[in-house]
């Protein structure tokens, strides 16, 4: 009996879902390390323009300054947030107690539609510090648990990526489909830079300003909420409202009336929107032209597999996955649908109409045969 070729789809398609499920103590460690490497050759890249008189850094000097410079970034982030977390794992009992008291005392609260189930407990499940604090910190230490694993995979991505244009002559030379290939890992590479260089640069900003806000305001553990509205910024639309609703909660869970929660939910709101709804689609334009409910439900599955890592990492693969899709004809429906306004970047004379995995034999028994 012949399956037919859509069931073969949508069944390849969820035994990658059941894998990558099944295999994330595995899997999720190579794609952050993935990840590290290929910000380390970023930032490699980037210390590559600097000139020493007329002359180019080495290649072992700059990757050197990338690794110091990564290294030295996560050291201080670990080593700030480490030397705070306890002082704020204190107080949070109390901020909880505060902020269940604050909103119970809301002019605007209808206490009858909650006296069958009680407001506090209904509060508490909804807002509780404690758990999302605890949710958080724990994230964090499952990657830090898996550092000896994903430093093992970033030394062996080092040790081979001498080997990489080699490999691609050799899989798909042959087939005359090299320059296809590399061109659509060329696209990647760049579009990848480009998204992790401006949402660098905006959620640098953005948490920043918000720091200094808070800082201006009185708000307790500003340079925490600040970094964490750094990290948050990096989850499409979901972190920014969390980045703005988190501070507030914790403004009114200090105070004793609603003069600061609104003043910060008033001020860190501006920023998110001015930095991230006017400053930063002006600045991406539309190299990615991805549709914004798509990116919606690409966080929601992401966040269901892999958790709070999997909705920093979506984006990212939605653009890969994007950019793959539209260089195929059979694939390039599916793309336009990932899209924002169904046109895509890849030119109709660009695309591999006929793709075929055919591995340079000549070149690899041309290799065995020399290392006889």
């Amino acid at each position: 009996m012949k399956v037919p070729g859509y069931a073969t789809t949508v069944l390849a398609v969820v035994l990658v879902f059941y894998l990558l499920i099944v295999g994330e103590a595995l899997l999720l460690p190579l794609v952050i390390a993935i990840a590290i490497w290929y910000l380390i050759n970023t930032l490699a890249a980037q210390f590559s323009r600097l000139r020493l008189g007329d002359r180019e850094l080495p290649r072992a000097v700059t990757l050197s300054l990338s690794l110091l410079t990564f290294g030295g970034t996560l050291w201080g982030i670990g080593g700030f947030l480490g030397g705070r977390f306890n002082e704020v794992m204190r107080v949070i009992p109390t901020y909880q107690a505060n902020l269940t008291v604050r909103l119970e005392n809301l002019p605007f609260l209808d206490m009858a539609a909650y006296q069958e189930r009680g407001l506090m407990p209904m509060i508490t499940e909804l807002i509780d510090l404690p758990a999302y604090a605890t949710s958080l910190a724990s994230s964090f230490a499952g990657i830090l648990a898996s550092g000896g694993l994903i430093a093992i995979y970033v030394l062996f991505l080092f040790l081979e990526q001498g080997k990489f244009d080699d490999k691609i002559s050799a899989l798909f030379g042959a087939s005359g489909q090299e320059g296809d290939v590399r061109k659509i890992i060329d696209r990647v590479r760049n579009d990848i830079q480009k998204y992790i260089s401006i949402k660098m640069f905006t959620s640098s900003l953005t948490g920043i300003l918000s720091y200094l806000f808070m800082r201006a305001v009185d708000v307790d553990f500003a340079g925490v909420w600040g970094l964490l509205i750094f990290l948050l910024n990096f989850i499409p639309t979901v972190g920014s409202i969390v980045a703005t609703v988190f501070p507030a909660m914790i403004a009114l869970a200090q105070s004793d009336g609603y003069t600061l929660f609104l003043l910060v939910l008033a001020g860190i709101g501006a920023l998110q929107v001015a930095i991230g709804n006017i400053l930063e689609p002006r600045l991406m334009g539309s190299s990615f032209n991805l549709s914004p409910i798509v990116i919606l439900l690409n966080l929601g599955l992401w966040g269901y597999i892999w958790g709070v890592p999997g909705m920093f990492l979506c984006v990212p693969f939605l653009i890969i996955l994007t950019i793959i899709l539209s260089h195929f004809p059979q694939t390039r429906a599916i793309a336009v649908i990932l899209s924002s306004d169904g046109k895509l970047r890849v030119p109709a004379d660009e695309l591999i109409d006929d793709f075929e995995f055919k591995p340079n034999a000549a070149a690899l028994l041309g290799r065995q045969g020399g290392d006889a």
